[in-house]
């Protein structure tokens, strides 16, 4: 699948990366033992290290937010997707298992504090751009309501915008049918390629041994 990063965003966001994975015949299903414990060890370790600082203190959010900020979206008002998740377990409201697919995401994007997006490829049509959000697009995401997505950074197909670092949409959800997906991986821009390139291949590898099916990934940005 060809996949392109506007030319606007690289001028809105020097060093603007992304971690791209395509999966092939994978099967989602309920998460094995060890995903479900190390996601619950994970967020309950978390926990503990919030006891003494502001979710805001931590360097991944911090630079996320700074992100949302230079793009003209107020960070306090549209928190990314992996701020969310710490917020939830810093009130020990701790992410329950979901699926496979979605637990490995959210597994993910606790460890990196990034926001990780995936997504059913064969829901999907035509090339894939990552791009700010025009002035009147919009789509019900995942939590149900509909988001104004003018000035966001957003992941859009032939049909529209599908996915974005604030919230995806309910367009394309990876569920237990899927079978091939399309991960993206919005990393911290001050991460540089040989990091990039490192977690990317481990979120990929520990997917597929949850999954099995084949990955290939690759790296999207200036070094």
């Amino acid at each position: 699948m060809e996949i392109q990063v506007s030319s606007d965003l690289f001028k809105e966001i020097p060093h603007f990366k992304l971690g791209v994975i395509e999966y092939k015949g994978i099967t989602v299903g309920d998460s094995p033992q060890m995903l479900k414990g190390r996601l619950q060890m994970f967020q309950e370790s978390i926990y503990f290290d919030l006891e003494d600082k502001n979710v805001t203190d931590l360097s991944g959010i911090q630079e996320w937010r700074a992100i949302f900020k230079r793009i003209g979206k107020d960070p306090n008002r549209y928190r990314h997707s992996a701020e969310a998740l710490y917020r939830r377990v810093q009130k020990q409201n701790y992410l329950s298992s979901v699926q496979s697919a979605i637990d490995i995401n959210n597994f993910f994007s606790l460890q990196y504090q990034v926001p990780i997006g995936i997504y059913d490829l064969n829901r999907l049509e035509g090339h894939v751009e990552i791009r700010l959000g025009a002035e009147g697009e919009e789509y019900i995401g995942l939590n149900g309501r509909s988001n104004s997505l003018e000035r966001l950074i957003v992941a859009s197909d032939k049909k529209g915008p599908f996915g974005s670092p604030f919230v995806d949409s309910a367009r394309t959800p990876v569920t237990l049918d899927t079978m091939n997906a399309l991960q993206i991986v919005y990393l911290r821009p001050s991460t540089d390629w040989e990091n990039a390139n490192k977690l990317t291949e481990s979120l990929m590898n520990m997917f597929i041994q949850v999954h099995g099916g084949e990955g290939s990934y690759r790296i999207l940005g200036s070094q």
